[in-house]
């Protein structure tokens, strides 16, 4: 069974065509400005192998359904494609970043599963949009493929009441739907299912701190496979300091610039998504530039690293008192996964809560799922490769 994984954006659509059998990557890629005068087209076939082949093509991309015949024509391509034609594509997995809460599980795509990713366009009006131009524009190219919608904040919907609710008139939650949504969901729920394989515990009984740590992050705790509490809110903003994201705030402070800057609402809103953070704090938002610029002497580059690595410390501390048990804490990620100083640097003196990282396992990772801890520290510490087009091409064969 093959599978089409496809995240589509505003301007941009992210595909895999995975082999489930093997669970390998036939072809993958991106497209990139649609809409625009020149789009940019990457394209690996056979990534990882001695047959892989990589294309890189600037053209124009008027729309997500041109777009999709891009993809359709370099998967189906004499020299570089993977397939035969259309119809040996089995499923299609679309990512939709948010489901509210109709949706705790995927869902088989039909008119009425389009119309609530369409209702929801108001919790996520960067991303649903374009999911549902992909989603539409493939149910239109491949008719007999079953379609699937895999949402990222499925895996919070398991969150209890206590945990999603704020603090705020009932009204607000019953009446505008405004609670913690959470997520990277698709990532923990893979980083979840590996962690509970690699270590032999049944996915139903491992607790965890998942740490999905990128340009964007997002920290969960999972207790018996199920997510009970995550970092980031209603909307991405909430959360640990990220590369251009504030993370979690004083809310007074948004009415304290408008009366005192003069700054609108939108201004503000800017502000805090694209220019704060990291950027914010050092004018960087890549980690290894700010580890430059601090090995050099620059403060506000330290002040940045310090500030990141203690947002992740509190609430590590903060879900081992939500879990009580803790089996494992893992890293995911782009930072998770290749930054090993940030990884000391957050389990740095935990030895009181089980965690102690071995320094030569923390620099040299042995595998896509590597354990970091020594071996007699009492919670494992691991480094796992996410991999969320794998965890939705999983769970579209599973429903197909």
């Amino acid at each position: 069974m093959k599978i089409l994984v496809i995240n589509s954006g505003s301007s941009s659509i992210k595909y895999k065509l995975i082999d489930m059998d093997t669970e390998a990557s036939l072809g993958e890629g991106v497209l990139e400005r649609i809409g625009e005068a020149k789009g940019k087209i990457l394209y690996h076939s056979h990534p990882g192998t001695s047959r892989a082949l990589t294309k890189k093509i600037e053209a124009p991309i008027s729309d997500h359904s041109h777009g999709m015949e891009w993809i359709l024509s370099l998967l189906t391509d004499a020299e570089s494609g993977v397939i035969e034609n259309r119809t040996s594509i089995s499923a299609i997995g679309h990512r939709v970043v948010q489901g509210g809460e109709k949706f705790k599980a995927p869902a088989l795509i039909d008119d009425a599963v389009t119309e609530s990713i369409r209702a929801n366009i108001p919790l996520a009006p960067l991303h649903n949009p374009g999911a549902l131009s992909g989603i539409i524009t493939a149910l239109d190219m491949f008719p007999e493929a079953g379609q699937v919608a895999v949402f990222d904040t499925a895996f919070h919907q398991t969150i209890p009441a206590k945990a999603y609710r704020y603090a705020l008139p009932d009204r607000l939650y019953t009446e505008a739907g405004v609670r913690r949504f959470g997520f990277h969901g698709t990532s923990h729920r893979y980083i979840t299912r590996e962690a509970a394989d690699y270590l032999e515990i049944p996915p139903d009984k491992i607790n965890l701190i998942s740490l999905h740590l990128g340009n964007g992050s997002s920290i969960t705790a999972v207790s018996g496979g199920k997510s009970v509490d995550t970092s980031m809110g209603m909307t991405p903003l909430e959360g640990v300091i990220m590369g251009t994201r504030s993370g979690s705030i004083d809310p007074a402070i948004i009415s304290y610039l408008a009366d005192n800057t003069g700054m609108s609402l939108e201004e503000i809103m800017t502000l805090l998504t694209q220019e704060s953070g990291l950027k914010g704090l050092c004018g960087y938002n890549d980690l290894r530039d700010i580890h430059r610029a601090a090995a050099a002497g620059n403060e506000q580059a330290e002040l940045a690293l310090d500030m990141l690595i203690y947002s992740y410390r509190k609430y590590i501390g903060a879900y081992f008192a939500v879990l009580g048990r803790v089996d494992c804490l893992v890293f995911t990620a782009g930072i998770g996964e290749n930054d090993s100083v940030i990884r000391e640097r957050v389990c740095r003196n935990l030895e009181t809560f089980g965690i102690e990282v071995d320094p030569e396992r923390n620099r040299d990772l042995s595998d896509t799922c590597s354990i970091i801890s020594t071996s007699s520290s009492r919670v494992k510490v691991m480094v796992i490769s996410t991999n969320e087009e794998l965890e939705i091409a999983r769970q579209t064969q599973m429903l197909i």
